[in-house]
């Protein structure tokens, strides 16, 4: 059975960033800070990824459980020592073992706008970087425009992986206005 979204539409947008070589430094806003899960952060993941995705989720079903699953891959920011976003370092073997997957990127509602998704997904790339994969991927929704806004500026691009995706991916390019084929990996 095909990875379906939210929304039945089958396969999930695949993206992907060449290298890991070339990653910017993380800049926090004032008053943030960067941090990996501790013991105990499991409901304020939950509660991040609830806000984001509109949906119940339940942190050791869907990443303890997981075999790629390390404290120090799930990276939070916080304010005042809160999470209030979260990214995750994650591995899928089947894109391949020098390639990290982008996993459960959310930031709370009441912190969007000040780029917290992007620092926090870049810093589960620069954990990707430190655990020597050389690429990233990620999936992702039609529907998720201010996502793939963040994703493509930190150097994703659209792979197409299915027929159906070249219609859809050049509809979210008209909804973000920008010239979608010069994206194309």
């Amino acid at each position: 059975m095909e990875n379906m979204d939210l929304y039945g539409k089958s396969p999930q947008l695949v993206m992907e960033r060449k290298t890991l070589a070339d990653l910017p430094q993380i800049k926090l806003p004032t008053g943030y800070s960067l941090r990996h899960f501790r013991a105990g952060d499991e409901a304020a993941w939950e509660n991040i990824i609830n806000d984001s995705f509109k949906m119940e989720s339940n942190f050791k079903k869907m990443m303890a459980d997981d075999e790629s699953f390390k404290p120090e891959r799930v990276l939070f920011i916080c304010f005042d020592d809160i999470p209030v976003a979260t990214a995750s370092a994650w591995h899928r073997p089947k894109f391949g073992n020098d390639v990290g997957y982008l996993h459960m990127v959310g930031v709370l509602s009441t912190h969007t706008g000040k780029g917290l998704g992007l620092q926090v997904s870049l810093a589960a790339l620069h954990r990707m970087a430190s655990e020597g994969k050389i690429s990233a991927v990620l999936e992702t929704d039609d529907f998720r425009i201010p996502a793939i806004k963040t994703y493509l500026k930190l150097g994703f691009k659209p792979v197409i992986v299915h027929e159906n995706q070249v219609q859809r991916w050049e509809n979210i390019f008209k909804i973000i206005d920008k010239k979608w084929m010069a994206w194309l990996i």
